[in-house]
């Protein structure tokens, strides 16, 4: 089916590609909203990303690559984005919790936790967080964020262990971390 609606789409049928894009916006979304943390951002380079996508659906030679080609453009699309709010000038102010305040095991901490993992990944540069992105949130396999990002393998393999390592490193010194749960990570 989805095949089918690429073909449609290419020969111009604008229903067939907001039927495609249903279907692949949301998770998508999801993704530029990691890589860029800003929702704002993220929607925009969404937005950028489905536009390029209608303009250019005509030059897609397999419609079975659909998913990865508009993976490709919402990536190169953050990394777009990125690179206009490197260029701007941003304050940022980092609030640690109140380490002397209790944390209560209920539904609170769990997303107290995600949020915490969440600022972590924030802290890594956009290379290491998209390689992180698109192999644990979408799934990915290596060889196939190395196919989206158009880098070599070994270049994904070494952004993946130096990112994943720069967030232990910080998630064992913050603040936020629960001694058990630093037990936990650690074995």
């Amino acid at each position: 089916m989805q095949r089918d609606l690429v073909e449609r789409a290419k020969a111009g049928d604008l229903d067939a590609f907001a039927q495609l894009v249903r279907a692949s916006a949301p998770r998508l979304k999801g993704v530029a909203h990691l890589i860029l943390r800003d929702a704002h951002r993220a929607e925009d380079a969404l937005q950028d990303a489905l536009l390029l996508a209608w303009r250019d659906i005509r030059a897609l030679r397999d419609p079975d690559a659909w998913d990865a080609w508009l993976r490709r453009l919402t990536v190169n699309a953050c990394y777009k984005a990125a690179g206009k709010e490197r260029r701007r000038k941003q304050v940022e102010v980092h609030v640690d919790p109140d380490p002397s305040a209790a944390r209560t095991l209920d539904a609170t901490a769990d997303v107290a936790e995600r949020e915490w993992v969440l600022d972590e990944l924030g802290r890594l540069d956009i290379d290491r967080r998209t390689v992180l992105v698109l192999h644990y949130y979408l799934d990915l396999s290596l060889p196939e964020v190395a196919e989206i990002l158009d880098i070599p393998y070994g270049t994904v393999t070494s952004r993946l262990h130096r990112g994943l390592e720069q967030m232990r490193r910080q998630m064992q010194v913050s603040p936020a971390a629960d001694p058990e749960l630093s037990t936990e990570r650690s074995s």
